[in-house]
């Protein structure tokens, strides 16, 4: 827990994009479901299923999850590039069964910031170039509770306690002036927000299943309280500016999931995603280029196992994944609606004799645009998930 929390102080992200709002939001939920493109609509037994809390109902066994990545991306304007890499600890996270109802808690980011921009106007005669850095995020601590109404149908909720500091500076030298200026704001953040979620599956034919999945995530308000100082090159001084508390809106999401598949051989769903307009815009990176829209996302993914039971192939058992999505996320810059388009594949790695398993993923894809004066990300993001299955709290037979 202290690794993950030295962890998540990190930078995790290297967008420009963080610099507007809290930063860059974050995937909630594990890597088997990320190489879906997020699709988790099967009431699944062995995995635990973050996005929607009524799954904590379904585990069969205790679940320890952890997970990271690696990520690489091209930065790119119209006249020039750059690169940039990060490596992230995404979440860690425990579900318990217990009987008819079950229990998860854990910690996993809700947003980063993590950029370094930088504007040269030092050839215009009184001109201001600014070099911009960012770093930080959000992260919250979880703890949910579901209840299984009958064999296919479970409901839940989880409550999540938002906390973090988002660190801005920005250095700024005039054409022809000797001493640079630097502003500092530290945010540091704090809120409370509370999901619901249900999940019911029912046969169609044969062994076939239909699978649904909802959730729901309400409003909730998180609490920003700033420091602000202003240095000047030159002078030992610094100027204090008084402290700003301000309260910033984060919006209700609604998650509706649906899939056909067979258990533990395959699954194809789609999950469609709806959040309303947030107010996420601090004191110090409100700009009139930079409007809030509304949030959407659209995926499909599923998976396939050629035969979880086989004792002659091993590769029989692995579980091969895939996903496809668009995001809007939510952020109007110079009129341009930035959207996010991507493509994921992963595996998962039994490990022998345990319902234990390995995950790997690959996410790539493509997130702004090079037109309206604006930056086109090109990432590629690697990642790697542990989920440790067994039985804990078993009463001892012997002494």
């Amino acid at each position: 827990m202290l690794i993950s929390f030295a962890s998540f102080a990190q930078e995790g992200t290297a967008s420009p994009y963080s610099f507007y709002g809290i930063g860059d939001i974050k995937f909630k939920g594990t890597l088997e479901y990320r190489s879906m493109a997020g699709v988790a609509v099967e009431q699944d037994s062995i995995h635990l299923n973050i996005e929607n809390p009524s799954s904590y109902a379904n585990l069969m066994q205790t679940t320890f999850t952890v997970g990271g990545t690696f990520g690489t991306s091209t930065l790119k304007s119209d006249s020039e590039s750059a690169k940039a890499q990060r490596t992230t600890f995404d979440y860690l996270a425990v579900g318990i069964p217990m009987g008819k109802f079950g229990a998860s808690f854990g910690l996993i980011p809700l947003s980063s910031v993590g950029y370094k921009i930088l504007s040269d106007n030092t050839a215009v005669e009184n001109g201001v170039s600014a070099q911009l850095n960012g770093k930080g995020g959000i992260n919250k601590v979880y703890f949910g509770l579901a209840y299984k109404i009958k064999p296919n149908w479970s409901i839940g909720a989880d409550l999540q306690y938002n906390f973090g500091k988002i660190t801005t500076t920005s250095i700024e030298q005039v054409t022809g002036v000797q001493n640079t200026t630097s502003e500092t704001n530290v945010s540091t953040l704090s809120g409370v927000n509370f999901d619901i979620g249900t999940m019911y599956q029912t046969k169609l034919y044969n062994k076939v299943n239909l699978f649904t999945s909802l959730s729901y995530t309400f409003a909730s308000t998180l609490t920003s309280e700033s420091t602000r100082e202003i240095t000047v090159s030159g002078d030992p001084d610094t100027y204090p500016y008084p402290n700003v508390t301000q309260d910033l809106k984060l919006p209700n999401k609604l998650t509706i999931g649906a899939g056909i598949g067979e258990s533990r051989k395959w699954l194809v769903g789609t999950t469609l995603t709806f959040q309303d307009e947030g107010r996420l815009g601090n004191y110090y990176n409100a700009a009139q280029n930079v409007q809030y829209e509304k949030y959407s996302k659209y995926a499909i993914g599923g998976y396939y196992i050629p035969n979880y039971a086989s004792f002659t192939s091993y590769l029989s058992r692995i579980t091969y994944r895939a996903g496809l999505k668009y995001e809007k996320i939510g952020l109007i810059v110079n009129n341009e609606s930035i959207k996010d388009v991507g493509m994921t594949l992963g595996a998962g790695i039994p490990i022998p004799g345990y319902f234990s398993n390995v995950n790997f993923g690959i996410e790539f894809g493509k997130r702004g645009t090079v037109s309206s004066d604006l930056v086109q990300e090109n990432y590629v993001n690697f990642s790697v998930g542990f989920s440790f299955n067994d039985k804990w709290f078993v009463k001892s037979k012997f002494n």
